[in-house]
């Protein structure tokens, strides 16, 4: 591999190291973290020929930008953003080259996606607690940017000329960020018979993302309900996407960063395929929630981890045809 430098020009709000998260850390109650837009991550990473799990730069509200010493491989994936080469605009959820000596810039459209992904093939130098580049600032690791960073990576461009971005035609399942009220499809949860009506409240309410959201959850104005006793809950720990209505009026529901339920009821689970979604959600949005039963919502997964496996095997052999090594090998065919 060669060692690259990444000269960084722009950074915006919070411009951050990240992964897929901490595996096995919350038994040391150390939170999984991760990138909150999980699908957006892993296709980036993917597009780029990396594994999914792979470092990448993740941007909250801002505009990431660098200017790299060598020819880079670089996917922009996550909300609506605008991405440039040298001034040029070229494709997101695409695999584009960026010549040395030319300014990689994206300018996210945080109105309908709160996070931007910037995978770049190779390994970027990142510091890691607990096996992963996952910031956590409760822990002291904030994993910021600084001026320049560094990336191992065995890139050397592609033969021919013709192959100019948009590089492929690949079958890569966007994330769709839409006008108007985004729908999270929504499993009950036990915790749901202790409140009466709340079940029905939820499904005819819309619900607003208000400024007080963080990396613990997305804090939401809108009508709920408490339960009728003051039987004390139990705490425990929580799937990410729970529902958790507490003593304030409002909806919480729990993210990558989320611990115990402190004794505040769980009414329900979002989906798995309706996490990335919540992970773009910004101050403002509109939410609305939809009940779903079990067996729909893993058929909905699996058809979404479907879908990056074709991408993989898909990936593997366009660079493959480009006799340009990817992350084939890490495949099982």
């Amino acid at each position: 591999m060669t060692t690259v430098g990444l000269d960084i020009t722009g950074t915006g709000w919070i411009t951050t190291f990240q992964d897929l998260g901490r595996r096995d850390s919350e038994r040391r109650g150390v939170p999984t973290g991760g990138a909150a837009d999980q699908h957006s991550a892993a296709v980036a990473n993917v597009l780029v020929g990396n594994p999914r799990g792979a470092t990448l730069i993740e941007s909250l509200g801002g505009k990431p930008a660098f200017v790299p010493d060598a020819d880079v491989l670089v996917a922009v994936t996550g909300g609506p953003a605008r991405v440039t080469v040298g001034g040029a605009p070229v494709d997101s959820w695409s695999p584009v080259v960026v010549p040395a000596g030319q300014e990689l810039r994206v300018r996210g459209d945080v109105g309908l996606g709160a996070r931007t992904y910037l995978a770049v093939n190779g390994v970027l130098a990142a510091e890691t607690l607990l096996g992963s580049a996952a910031p956590d600032a409760r822990m002291g690791f904030p994993q910021t940017l600084g001026t320049r960073v560094r990336l191992e990576s065995d890139f050397r461009g592609f033969r021919g000329s013709h192959f100019t971005p948009p590089l492929f035609r690949l079958p890569v399942p966007v994330l769709r960020c839409p006008d108007g009220p985004w729908v999270i499809d929504v499993v009950e949860s036990h915790g749901i018979h202790a409140i009466p009506g709340v079940r029905e409240l939820i499904a005819e309410s819309s619900y607003v993302v208000t400024g007080r959201s963080n990396h613990v959850g997305l804090r939401l104005d809108g009508p709920v309900r408490h339960p009728d006793s003051d039987t004390e809950i139990v705490s425990h720990g929580v799937p990410i996407g729970a529902l958790q209505i507490p003593h304030a009026d409002e909806l919480i529901v729990l993210g990558r960063y989320r611990s115990l339920t402190a004794g505040y009821p769980i009414v329900g689970v979002a989906s798995r395929a309706s996490l990335p979604l919540l992970g773009q959600a910004g101050p403002g949005r509109e939410l609305r929630f939809r009940w779903l039963d079990r067996e729909t919502s893993v058929r909905r997964f699996a058809r979404r981890e479907s879908e990056l496996r074709v991408l993989e095997r898909a990936t593997a052999d366009a660079f493959g045809a480009l006799r340009f090594e990817s992350s084939a090998h890490l495949i099982r065919r």
